[in-house]
């Protein structure tokens, strides 16, 4: 362990630069691009043709004793398919995250999560070539692509790991805490062979944390006391997470034997990495992208559903069909949700409540709309404008916003995300129309933003759907 006495404030922090003053590489980076991926690209080519060459060194009697013969394709074909296939490969290392930029205290090998996504890229490589009938990659070659792509893709790692210590030096990392947590912590990272960290300051409380954090030019603050998370949340942890500072919580050891997923090492002891966003870009990337194929696959069937449920309305309870209300979305932000009118014009004439069950302002139409969810079907354009998800935390007015911020601890954490049309609470709890409703919705919500993944959201919707068919609405 090297220890180096904390620096003036910079000007410069490479942390904080705009992007109009960062270098090309630099201004690719900040647009998902790293230069990684060309490095991977070469690798995945290279991975395709090395089979080949393998195969033309061996004897010509050996190909039909082993299976290795296939018919010969056009030029073309060998273009346009491999083509797919690195493309392939690249969704589906991108969308699982493999080209998040790299925490370097505590971060996890790479090689697992990069072997299952080789073998699943080429499984769907495998399988469109059993359906089409042509083999662009033959089948004998389908066994070591994935060795060589994983092998290959886990050196660019190694090799881009030293480039990124050498460019940058050894960690430069904060120690915040309780002085007994602080030194034990420091005579752990003492004890690692090898420069992993440089202390650069310490700190027995989060006060003043994100000014000495720019005084250091600290890319690493551990926070090994776990009793000043609460200070900690939501700022400077914020601050400190704009800036691209990784911050990470020392956890007791029996907490991991509450089923933890994220627990990293850290010289020895264990950490859990801390952050406000629940959910990687490339992963927030490849649930918008599902979600708009999902909008234009299923197109027809919801545009004539909206139209049919509109003229219905028009019909049975007249003007004004839709009904437009201020709502508190990502990042706090303000949108118009819009959806089906259910109550009659004056429904708030002695100002916002909550619906409650048996709620006399709503029409005989809007029973049966808001029982079956229909009415929420307009929200899909809130969708496609980026203001809603389709699965998520359902979203709240301004008004009731600041009431269960008061009386709700962590209640903000739900506008990390995007609202959505659907979402855990709703399949598992429903409507509410009180506060402690709304406690039992905030710790649903709570859950997802910690589990959410693709097949949750499957599940949420499947039962959404369920739920529109027993009629559970309120």
């Amino acid at each position: 362990m090297t220890t180096s006495p904390p620096t003036k404030p910079r000007n410069d922090d490479p942390r904080v630069v705009t992007e109009p003053d960062l270098p090309l590489l630099g201004r690719l980076n900040s647009r998902g691009f790293r230069l990684l991926m060309a490095a991977d690209a070469i690798v995945i080519i290279v991975s395709l043709l090395l089979p080949w060459g393998i195969r033309q060194m061996l004897p010509v009697r050996l190909h039909d004793a082993l299976g290795l013969a296939s018919a010969a394709q056009p030029l073309r074909a060998y273009v346009i398919g491999y083509s797919l296939v690195v493309a392939l490969h690249f969704i589906s290392f991108y969308f699982s995250g493999l080209y998040e930029r790299e925490q370097r205290l505590g971060n996890r090998p790479a090689l697992p999560r990069i072997v299952s996504m080789a073998t699943g890229a080429i499984l769907l490589v495998a399988l469109a070539q059993l359906f089409t009938g042509v083999n662009i990659v033959p089948r004998a070659n389908l066994l070591l692509v994935p060795l060589f792509v994983s092998l290959g893709l886990a050196g660019n790692r190694r090799i881009s790991r030293d480039l990124r210590r050498r460019r940058e030096g050894a960690p430069r990392v904060l120690l915040v805490g309780a002085p007994d947590d602080v030194n034990l912590a420091s005579s752990h990272i003492d004890e690692v062979p090898g420069d992993i960290a440089r202390i650069v300051g310490t700190a027995a409380g989060v006060n003043g944390l994100d000014a000495l954090q720019r005084e250091t030019r600290a890319t690493d603050v551990l926070i090994v006391t776990s009793s000043l998370l609460d200070k900690a949340y939501p700022e400077p942890l914020a601050t400190l997470e704009r800036r691209g500072v990784n911050v990470l919580l020392r956890i007791a050891a029996q907490d991991t034997l509450l089923g933890l997923s994220g627990v990293r090492e850290v010289a020895g002891l264990p950490f859990v990495v801390l952050g406000r966003s629940t959910l990687p870009p490339s992963r927030a990337r490849y649930k918008r992208t599902m979600e708009l194929l999902e909008l234009v696959v299923t197109l027809p069937i919801w545009l004539s559903l909206t139209m049919f449920v509109a003229l219905f309305v028009f019909v049975a309870a007249g003007r004004p069909v839709l009904f437009w209300q201020e709502r508190v979305g990502q990042e706090g932000r303000l949108f118009r949700m819009v959806k089906f009118r259910t109550m009659r014009v004056d429904a708030e004439a002695d100002g916002p409540v909550w619906a409650r069950v048996g709620d006399d302002r709503v029409t005989r139409l809007g029973r049966l709309l808001r029982s079956t969810h229909l009415d929420e079907l307009p929200q899909f354009f809130n969708v496609l404008r980026r203001e809603m998800s389709l699965i998520g935390p359902r979203p709240e007015r301004p008004v009731f916003v600041r009431l269960l911020g008061r009386a709700i601890p962590y209640f903000d954490r739900r506008h990390l995300v995007r609202p959505g049309v659907t979402g855990w609470a709703v399949v598992r709890f429903g409507y509410s129309d009180s506060i402690r409703d709304k406690w039992i919705i905030h710790e649903h919500d709570l859950y997802y933003l910690k589990h959410r993944s693709v097949l949750l959201d499957l599940e949420i919707a499947a039962r959404t759907v369920l739920v529109m068919l027993e009629r559970r609405g309120q």
